[in-house]
C-alpha cells in the first residue's frame, strides 16, 4: 500500500493479535473501532488521517505482519459514543450494553458504524457519510479482500 512506517517490535514478537476497541465516533475516520486501533502498531499514524483515513487503514490492515497475526476483534460497547470522538465526551455517550466480537475486523467496524449512525439519527445528527466523514476505508479494505463491509453480507449472532 502507501503506508511507509516502522512496525512495533511487540507486534513482531507475537504469533497472534487481538484488537480491542471501543464503539465510538471518530472525527476523521468516522469510526474509531478495531481497525483504527491498528494505527497503534505503526510509529507515524499522524501521517495517515487524510481522506477519512482512506486508504491508509486498509494499507495497515494489509501489511503481512498485521494480516498474518490478527485473529480477533473485540469492541467494548458497554458505553458507546455517537459524536465528538475520538476524545471521550460524556454528554455524547449512551449505555449500549454490549460487547461485539468477530474474526473480521472490517465487518465488526461496519456493524459499529451502523450502530453509531442509528444513534446519530436518533439524536438528530447527520449520518457519518452526510457529515462528510464516511468510513470509506472499509470499502477499500473489502475491495482488497481484507474483510466484509457490506452489512447485508454480515451475519449477526446475539448470545
Amino acid at each position: 500500500g502507501r503506508v511507509g512506517s516502522l512496525l512495533s517490535e511487540v507486534l513482531l514478537g507475537v504469533d497472534a493479535l487481538i484488537s480491542v476497541g471501543v464503539v465510538k465516533d471518530h472525527d476523521l475516520a468516522g469510526v474509531g473501532g478495531c481497525t483504527k486501533n491498528l494505527y497503534g502498531l505503526i510509529h507515524n499514524p499522524n501521517r495517515y488521517h487524510d481522506h477519512n483515513c482512506d486508504p491508509y487503514l486498509a494499507d495497515v490492515l494489509e501489511m503481512e505482519a498485521v494480516r498474518s497475526r490478527l485473529r480477533l476483534a473485540v469492541a467494548d460497547g458497554l458505553t458507546a459514543e455517537w459524536h465528538g470522538g475520538p476524545a471521550y465526551v460524556h454528554a455524547n455517550t449512551w449505555s449500549l450494553g454490549t460487547i461485539l466480537a468477530s474474526p473480521d475486523t472490517v465487518a465488526l467496524d461496519a456493524v459499529m458504524a451502523d450502530i453509531i449512525d442509528a444513534k446519530r439519527k436518533e439524536q438528530g445528527l447527520h449520518t457519518l457519510a452526510e457529515a462528510e466523514r464516511p468510513p470509506s476505508w472499509m470499502e477499500t479494505a473489502a475491495s482488497r479482500s481484507l474483510g466484509v463491509a457490506d452489512l447485508a453480507s454480515i451475519r449477526r449472532i446475539d448470545v
